[in-house]
């Protein structure tokens, strides 16, 4: 694409995400394929679970989901759910994704003992045993018999630090 066809971020509208590479016309900006194609390599959540929703992006690399379609670019504060941030080092989901989507998860999907699983939802970091990959995990917890996830932790250098939003962490 020619620079003069290339087209710029708008961070005041909603722009569907392009299919693919070859659609893309904003530089930088993420596909519906790479966004499915990433949930599948680092999660195993089938790419199938996404089928019937739409992808946007908002502001630089600030991903929302649709379940439906609408006309793009619209003028909107909000749009569906924020999904995942991108254009950064490594892609970050969100925790309402996760809470979301984490239950389609088969990897880097680690669950935590009560007491572990507290200080999580607290906001607090924890040294669970794990010895996956470093990076965005599903966190989960035994409910009813189930994983229930509980959000998006970030596990480095033996720790899994917990990105819960200070208004939605929980004292249990």
């Amino acid at each position: 694409m020619t620079e003069s066809n290339q087209q710029s971020n708008d961070g005041q509208q909603f722009d569907r995400l392009p299919e693919t590479a070859d659609d893309r016309k904003v530089e930088g900006r993420a596909t519906r394929e790479e966004v499915v194609e990433w949930w599948d390599e680092r999660f195993g959540v089938p790419p199938e679970t996404f089928e019937g929703y739409s992808f946007w992006e908002k502001g630089k690399g600030k991903i929302w989901i649709l379940r439906g379609d609408i006309a793009s670019p619209v003028r909107i504060e909000a749009l569906g759910m924020k999904f995942l941030r991108t254009r950064q080092e490594h892609w970050k989901p969100t925790t309402n994704a996760v809470q979301r989507f984490g239950r389609e998860a088969s990897e880097n999907v680690i669950e935590l003992p009560r007491e572990q699983a507290r200080r999580f939802v607290r906001g607090e970091t924890t040294d669970p045993d794990w010895d996956g990959d470093w990076g965005y995990l599903v966190v989960t917890h035994e409910l009813a018999g189930d994983p229930e996830p509980l959000g998006v932790g970030l596990y480095v250098h033996d720790e899994l630090r917990s990105p819960v939003p200070k208004g939605r962490q929980r004292d249990l």
